[in-house]
């Protein structure tokens, strides 16, 4: 074991991209957010600025996340993704609140 988390607030929920190469985790400071970083600890980035992002899920290719977020006040809860640019990020359709987000493996 080795501590790789040496920035301001705490980390939580890490998931390992399918590569091997990123880690997806909650990034907690006041607000919760979505962030990669490199095994190593470094290369830190946020994907998302919302009030409260938590729990990400990659895609089998690496390429996305899938998340949930929290509204503000309301407690309600919804599915969303972000690419790795954390520039296109959209809202998933689900029929009641939902929250954490798991892949399953690729099909044939």
């Amino acid at each position: 074991q080795k501590r790789v988390s040496f920035f301001g607030g705490r980390a939580a929920t890490p998931e390992w991209s399918p590569r091997g190469d990123q880690i997806a985790f909650t990034h907690i400071a006041g607000d919760f957010r979505i962030a990669v970083m490199n095994p190593g600890g470094g290369g830190l980035r946020f994907l998302t600025d919302s009030w409260q992002d938590e729990g990400p899920a990659w895609a089998p290719n690496g390429r996305i996340i899938q998340f949930f977020r929290t509204e503000r006040n309301s407690g309600r809860t919804s599915l969303w993704q972000v690419d790795l640019t954390g520039r296109n990020e959209r809202s998933l359709d689900t029929p009641m609140d939902a929250s954490d987000p798991a892949w399953g493996p690729i099909l044939p």
